[in-house]
């Protein structure tokens, strides 16, 4: 097996045995932790029970009270000490039928290991040489979470009432100065599920990736200061970042994939892309990307 696939299989492939499935209004949306089970079983708002081997949620009313129920309950976990950083930024959560079920402050999904949403853009540059290259971001150094870490060009979680390709067009503007005439034109290259254990919970994200050629000269400009710089990087020199595991690891999903879309790695290509097919399967307790009627 190659370095590459040893360390795709590292960040993508994770034992979730521990993890029980979290029923809500009859569909498995998610997957708690044995520490989270315990304090959802807890919780003063009544909201959760135990059924079978998995964990149920009743929430038995429209988008607008079961968002309510939610926060509610959740702010009491950060009350309790059990949750901290609140963002006061909401992800949707949908039905397999495409319906929004309720709205969620961003912090609360990792503990519930429901299924969220991001657009990512990889940004490339044919040299007049005809060499490709691969921009990179560095996160800022006052970032909270992983700074200086190695990130795509753009990367940004779909916010409750946005569209993937909304999501698209706001981050290339706010990290890296893209200007929606530039990016209106882009369609999905890939999807990609990234689901793994972190110390809130379950990370369970379906990655909406998309490919930008920008002409040689043009070069992304960070607005919002949650980008320290931008390199346009030789693609051997992206894979030796991969390696050094300098990427964050969504960002490194999405730099591995658009790398064998371009066929970098040759006769290596077939044992990275069988451990991807994997990452694309649906598993049982994750959200389809593309639920029926949610608006891309």
């Amino acid at each position: 097996m190659s370095a590459v696939a040893e360390y795709l299989e590292r960040i993508a492939l994770h034992d979730l045995s521990d993890f029980v499935p979290l029923r809500i209004a009859g569909e498995v949306m998610g997957a708690v932790n044995p520490v989270w089970h315990a304090r959802l079983l807890s919780c003063p708002s009544g909201l959760f029970m135990a059924e079978g081997e998995a964990l149920a949620c009743r929430l038995t009313g429209n988008s607008h009270e079961n968002s309510r129920l939610l926060d509610a309950a959740a702010r009491g976990w950060c009350e309790a000490g059990w949750l901290s950083g609140w963002r006061d930024e909401k992800f949707a959560s949908y039905q397999a039928n495409g319906l929004p079920l309720f709205q969620l402050d961003r912090a609360a999904f990792r503990p519930l290991g429901l299924t969220s949403h991001a657009a990512h853009i990889n940004g490339l540059t044919r040299l007049s040489s005809g060499e490709v290259r691969m921009w990179v971001g560095r996160r800022s150094p006052d970032k909270s979470f992983e700074p200086n870490r190695m990130d795509n060009l753009v990367g940004g979680g779909v916010a409750a009432g946005e569209t993937v390709h909304d999501a698209c067009l706001r981050e290339g503007w706010e990290e890296a100065g893209i200007s929606a005439e530039r990016l209106a034109p882009l369609t999905v290259a890939s999807r990609i599920l990234a689901e793994r254990p972190v110390a809130r919970g379950l990370h369970r994200e379906w990655l909406h990736a998309f490919d930008l050629w920008l002409p040689e000269g043009v070069k992304p400009a960070n607005q919002d200061g949650e980008v320290a710089e931008y390199s346009l990087l030789p693609l051997t020199e992206v894979e030796a970042l991969l390696l050094q595991e300098r990427f964050m690891a969504d960002a490194a999903l999405v730099a591995i994939d658009c790398l064998l879309r371009l066929g970098y790695w040759g006769e290596q290509e077939a044992g990275i892309a069988a451990v991807f097919d994997s990452l694309r399967q649906w598993p049982a307790t994750a959200t389809p990307p593309l639920p029926a009627g949610m608006p891309i």
